[in-house]
């Protein structure tokens, strides 16, 4: 599993590129930051099983068992982190709620 230093930095690079996204598109507007922070979450976990600071720290998102994510847990994985409560949930496996629901683990490449 991704350690929580590599984790947490990944989460800012990814917030700091939301930011700058949603600044152009809708300046002073941190709903929009937001949601762009949910999309492009949903879109890169989707796509490639990472985001661009998940891959700068190597953290990929894969399925319990090491299987590609799908469709349907990358929305549950991005809607969950967009709303941080469940981020903050953590069992002793060391995974947030948001993994938890989605059927997800984090791991370092």
């Amino acid at each position: 599993m991704a350690s929580y230093p590599r984790r947490i930095g990944a989460v800012f690079i990814d917030w700091f590129l939301a930011s700058g996204v949603g600044m152009i598109i809708a300046p002073g507007n941190q709903w929009v930051v937001l949601a762009m922070f949910v999309f492009l979450h949903f879109a890169l976990l989707w796509l490639f099983a990472t985001t661009l600071g998940k891959r700068i720290f190597r953290i990929q998102v894969v399925q319990l068992g090491g299987a590609t994510i799908r469709l349907y847990q990358a929305a549950i994985r991005a809607i969950l982190l967009g709303l941080v409560i469940p981020v903050l949930i953590i069992d002793r496996d060391g995974r947030g709620l948001h993994d938890k629901l989605a059927g997800t683990v984090e791991i370092h490449m």
